[in-house]
């Protein structure tokens, strides 16, 4: 599999937030997109998610599902935890896996990342950092090959941070690839940097 931009351009509010980005990474290989606040971290993530319209350029994904466009073969984990607090924790869960068609059962997914004693307490009653972890949940509950993460460690504890490097580098090892937006280090030692320009 291969991710490749080129010349990619992003224009938000008539205002280009970036141009002529050109990367590529291949299965199991993983982009650190790094860069100030505004630089276009999150905007790329959203373009690759297929949430944003590129303004320029070409964005391709080959190695996977032919006739799907790339959104439907990505997880795509935002600043915003998709949560519905009147809903319990495994419930929450299983309305993603069965949106996302199908995949391991809540229960394992929540054991990965310390939430299975939780399963039945309402999510409103989730701290910050349970709420990110039940949304890691989502991405090894259902398979997808490209994981794009914006600012993944936000929330977590120590603990909970090196849990989700271990998630990380089972998907890499496993042939799937990582593009990430973040402000520091998070826990990917061979990951490549992709560092935007000012605002």
């Amino acid at each position: 599999m291969r991710l490749q931009a080129e010349n990619l351009a992003c224009n938000r509010g008539g205002r280009d937030v970036f141009a002529g980005l050109n990367f590529a990474i291949e299965a199991g290989e993983a982009l650190l997109v790094t860069g100030r606040n505004g630089a276009g971290k999150s905007s790329l993530l959203r373009l690759i998610a297929g949430l944003v319209r590129a303004s320029a350029g070409r964005l391709a994904f080959s190695g996977g599902a032919p006739d799907a466009p790339i959104g439907e073969q990505a997880h795509y984990l935002g600043h915003q935890d998709a949560v519905k607090p009147s809903l319990s924790v495994a419930e929450n869960l299983r309305f993603w896996i069965n949106f996302l068609g199908g995949g391991k059962a809540a229960s394992a997914s929540l054991e990965a990342v310390g939430l299975a004693p939780l399963a039945s307490l309402p999510a409103a009653y989730l701290s910050a950092g349970q709420r990110r972890r039940l949304s890691i949940a989502r991405l090894i509950a259902v398979a997808r090959p490209l994981w794009l993460l914006d600012e993944p460690t936000t929330a977590l504890d120590a603990a909970a941070q090196a849990t989700l490097a271990d998630l990380m580098r089972a998907h890499l090892a496993g042939g799937g690839l990582i593009v990430a937006a973040a402000h520091g280090p998070i826990g990917l030692e061979r990951a490549r940097e992709l560092k935007l320009g000012p605002p």
